[in-house]
């Protein structure tokens, strides 16, 4: 499968250049700094240099590709709509070069509450205040996929750790799970991702990931 990454230099994204190679997939790691990375060279990997916002460099990156893997971040600031303008943007051009399916990082905020109240997990009162306005962004970001018409899911995670995978995680589609303090090693979240762009499992779904 050839494979456009964006984010490929983010904490996710390098678990997940480095897996999907691992898995020989074909893998084009899109960034404004893939060159200064530091990624091993291997002939099935292209750097692929580009700006999120600029429709001309994605575009670019997405003709060719069976899937799309985003792991594409940014500040916690509310001015900062990396997230939102930039799946925007992914989403436009995955239509317009005819490629269908993305498996997208959303957050822990914008799965349902499981408890008996409706709404979002951002929503409740007593969610963190310093996590709502990257939610939001997330949110935002959601509703751009859900409205694509793409083969989309969007999985969310709870805190990401920077650690390899174990293989040791559950799932939960659509709502949050009901646990204290929960956490995700990002080279688990990354097999999960790659695992889904296989077996489809979670179409037009958000899915909430967790290490046991």
């Amino acid at each position: 499968m050839i494979i456009t990454i964006f984010g490929a230099t983010g904490i996710v994204g390098r678990h997940l250049v480095k897996q999907a190679l691992i898995m020989g997939h074909q893998v084009k790691a899109f960034g404004r700094n893939v060159y200064t990375a530091d990624f091993r060279e291997n002939e099935n990997l292209t750097l692929v240099p580009g700006a999120l916002f600029d429709e001309t460099q994605v575009s670019r990156a997405l003709v060719g590709s069976d899937a799309v893997l985003s792991a594409i971040g940014g500040p916690s600031s509310g001015m900062d709509k990396t997230r939102s303008l930039g799946m925007k943007n992914i989403a436009t051009q995955m239509i317009n070069t005819g490629v269908s399916r993305i498996v997208a990082i959303g957050s822990m905020g914008i799965l349902d509450d499981p408890g008996e109240g409706n709404g979002l997990m951002m929503d409740l009162a007593d969610y963190p205040e310093k996590l709502k306005e990257a939610d939001m962004d997330h949110y935002k970001a959601f509703t751009f996929l859900s409205a694509s018409g793409l083969d989309w899911t969007m999985v969310c995670p709870p805190e990401i750790r920077n650690a390899d995978p174990t293989g040791l995680y559950k799932t939960a589609v659509d709502f949050a799970p009901a646990l204290n303090n929960p956490y995700i090693n990002a080279g688990d979240l990354s097999l999960f991702m790659l695992n889904e762009l296989e077996k489809e499992l979670y179409i037009r779904k958000r899915v909430a990931i967790w290490n046991t």
